[in-house]
């Protein structure tokens, strides 16, 4: 082999290389530089007032974790390659229909896959709990395929509990191949689709201690979480980072403040002090911005209607769940809570039935509702009621004679 075609032979195994790195490449295993509280304390955004927050992130959103109202988004809606953030439904899903204790057997297709792993070995037996750990913290791949095919039997019966899943959520603008979020056409979801999936896991208590624990040990080695914010960020406490050539720099964060929490989401940024960076306007912007106001607390009595024919002359009236929303001052003035509700009922009338539903409209969008439910059983008039009611008339007015 002369010279020349020996230079040839080692560019294409450079550049095959390269190529294949893009490809594999997920979380920090080809970190960017390390991020200080500075990096993120020194930009100097618009965080409060009329002026929308600027980031700089592909798309993004910011969402109230509890209403799921959206607070500011930026091509929220438009399909994105989401690289490990994927592991957010891959854990919630992992979390429903499997336990920490069970034993969990790494496959040869778990052990050699690329990217951000945690070196499990062929044939070797983990512990579900532990896996989950490790896939949530160090974003480990192989620890994602292993977790698929010990739920889901493999990886391509998993991915179809993940998207039965995601469509049960609502979110139906996601589609998803893999449990890692590697590269792939097939694979997506939106800022706005991946706060739902968000929004719904954060209301597992075992999800919620997994994503926001900062650091943890998996064999014996001690794994760091790869979630910038849990140390530059007061107040966050979740969720997951994400990394490929494709999608870039993504990151779903969760914070609270004063017991409200909000859920950001930043994708395709160009390094991870951009995606801190961005992360932290869209959290600064609902925080500086909005407030939480409360209207109704679930079970507790609001008004009472009339009831015809019943032996009580009317029922208590409540709201089937708590109703909370997140408001800049300007649309606290403004928002209206419409009843639907009849002016009178027929007895008999059961304690929880629904009676009716209240809607909060902004600007004539509906921003919440609730369904309104009786708070108590009511008897109906009866025959022997009216019997008795007689009989007692009677004997009441022999007793006068």
């Amino acid at each position: 082999m002369n010279k020349t075609a020996k230079v040839v032979i080692t560019v294409m195994i450079i550049l095959s290389n390269l190529i294949c790195t893009n490809m594999v490449i997920a979380d920090d295993t080809n970190d960017d530089g390390p991020i200080t509280k500075d990096i993120i304390k020194n930009e100097s955004w618009e965080a409060t007032g009329t002026q929308l927050p600027r980031v700089s992130a592909g798309a993004a959103i910011v969402m109230d974790a509890k209403s799921g109202r959206v607070l500011y988004e930026k091509n929220g809606y438009k399909r994105n390659s989401i690289a490990s953030t994927t592991k957010i439904m891959t854990a919630i899903v992992a979390i429903e229909n499997g336990k920490d204790d069970e034993d969990v057997i790494v496959s040869k297709r778990a052990a050699s896959i690329g990217g951000s792993r945690v070196n499990l070995k062929e044939g070797k037996i983990y512990k579900l709990g532990n896996l989950l750990n490790a896939m949530m913290l160090r974003s480990g791949n192989d620890a994602a395929i292993a977790i698929a095919e010990h739920i889901g039997g493999s990886v391509e019966a998993f991915a179809e509990m993940m998207n039965r899943k995601a469509a049960q959520i609502g979110a139906t603008n996601t589609n998803f191949v893999t449990p890692h979020g590697l590269d792939d056409p097939q694979h997506y979801s939106t800022p706005f689709d991946l706060a739902m999936i968000t929004q719904y896991a954060l209301k597992n208590e075992k999800f919620c201690k997994i994503v926001s624990t900062k650091s943890s040990s998996f064999e014996g080695n001690p794994i760091n979480n790869t979630n910038e914010m849990l140390s530059l960020y007061p107040g966050a406490d979740g969720v997951k980072t994400g990394y490929t050539g494709q999608a870039g720099r993504c990151l779903v964060t969760s914070a609270t403040h004063n017991g409200w929490k909000v859920i950001s989401v930043v994708l395709n940024c160009s390094t991870r002090s951009v995606r801190a960076q961005n992360s932290k306007i869209l959290l600064d912007y609902a925080f500086g911005n909005y407030s939480t106001y409360d209207y109704l607390k679930q079970g507790q009595q609001i008004s009472e209607i009339g009831i015809h024919k019943g032996l009580n002359n009317s029922v208590g009236l409540c709201s089937d769940k708590d109703v909370s929303i997140p408001l800049k001052k300007d649309e606290a003035d403004r928002i209206k809570a419409e009843y639907d509700i009849p002016k009178t009922l027929e007895a008999p009338i059961q304690k929880g039935s629904r009676i009716g539903t209240v809607k909060y409209v902004l600007d004539g969008k509906v921003l919440a509702y609730a369904d309104i439910k009786a708070t108590d059983n009511i008897k109906r008039k009866d025959f022997y009621y009216y019997f008795d009611r007689i009989f007692k008339t009677w004997a009441r007015l022999v007793h006068e004679r």
